[in-house]
């Protein structure tokens, strides 16, 4: 699901990891019970929130939204489809065809204007619901495609069953910290990065925070194919750590497949989705701009 986000200094999400990845390797049960399906967003209670709120500057917003148009960058190496948009009625084409049946004088009169697009769910700004990833049939907290997965989708850990999330966030500019604009093409962030990008910062992340890492890919947006070749992402120890070591609430970043390719396991292609997914139960928001925050 995509939702175009307004984030406060302590950003708001009104949104949706653990050992190596091995082919044996499986998702992990939730210690918030055999019903949970939210994951690691239990950890949001009245107090942080109240704790977020105080912190707040609520004179300066940021719109961490990508813009949706034809062309835009997005994944089809599956198969899925492009952004597309198209009227489906115009005030002329409404005369000619009267598809409401209700007479040349008032399709004069009453001039219609409609229109439809289509495309993957994972265009644009997005967020990772639990069940996006999982391994061996299975998704967050054992919930298995056998028993879960209807001809509607999954009806358990969707991102519709995701709370608002009000929490202190932090953003991480690697680049920046590095003397770079960017991250070189195709560069896998380490634990070392993210530690020393938070010592330059003066930063730290704490348990329960919304973690945001700039690659600085998001400067290429307008150019589809530059954009989306061969992105920096994440390294599975970086993962670990902030997921891991540090427990953030939620992690994102400013490229499409917010992991680095290719894959550093042999048995699985997406190996930093699945441990913060269905082993973490860690969302991820992907294509999240960052470029006006950085600044």
């Amino acid at each position: 699901m995509n939702r175009r986000t307004k984030i406060l200094r302590s950003f708001f999400f009104p949104i949706l990891l653990a050992p190596a990845m091995v082919m044996g390797a499986d998702v992990a049960s939730s210690p918030w019970g055999p019903d949970d399906e939210i994951g690691r967003l239990n950890m949001i209670t009245p107090e942080s929130r109240k704790a977020a709120l105080e912190n707040l500057n609520p004179a300066t917003t940021y719109d961490l939204s990508v813009e949706y148009y034809i062309g835009m960058p997005s994944w089809q190496e599956a198969g899925d489809p492009r952004f597309q948009m198209w009227m489906t009625h115009t005030p002329k084409g409404t005369q000619v065809d009267d598809p409401m049946s209700v007479g040349d004088k008032m399709n004069a009169h009453v001039s219609y204007t409609g229109s439809a697009f289509s495309m993957y769910a994972h265009t644009g700004t997005h967020i990772d619901a639990l069940n996006h990833f999982g391994l061996n049939g299975k998704v967050w907290n054992h919930f298995s495609a056998e028993e879960h997965l209807g001809d509607r989708g999954w009806n358990r850990t969707g991102v519709e069953k995701l709370p608002p999330i009000i929490a202190r966030g932090v953003l991480l500019d690697i680049p920046a910290a590095k003397g770079l604009e960017e991250l070189s093409p195709g560069y896998r962030i380490t634990r070392e990065d993210i530690k020393y990008t938070m010592t330059v910062q003066g930063t730290d992340v704490a348990p329960g925070d919304v973690v945001l890492i700039r690659t600085g890919r998001m400067r290429h947006y307008s150019d589809g194919r530059r954009f989306m070749v061969n992105a920096p992402g994440l390294g599975m120890d970086a993962a670990r750590y902030l997921a891991g070591d540090k427990q953030a609430l939620s992690l994102g970043a400013d490229n499409l497949s917010f992991e680095a390719f290719p894959s550093e396991d042999s048995e699985n292609y997406v190996p930093v989705h699945t441990y913060l997914l269905a082993q973490q139960g860690v969302t991820i928001m992907e294509l999240v701009n960052l470029e006006q925050l950085a600044e």
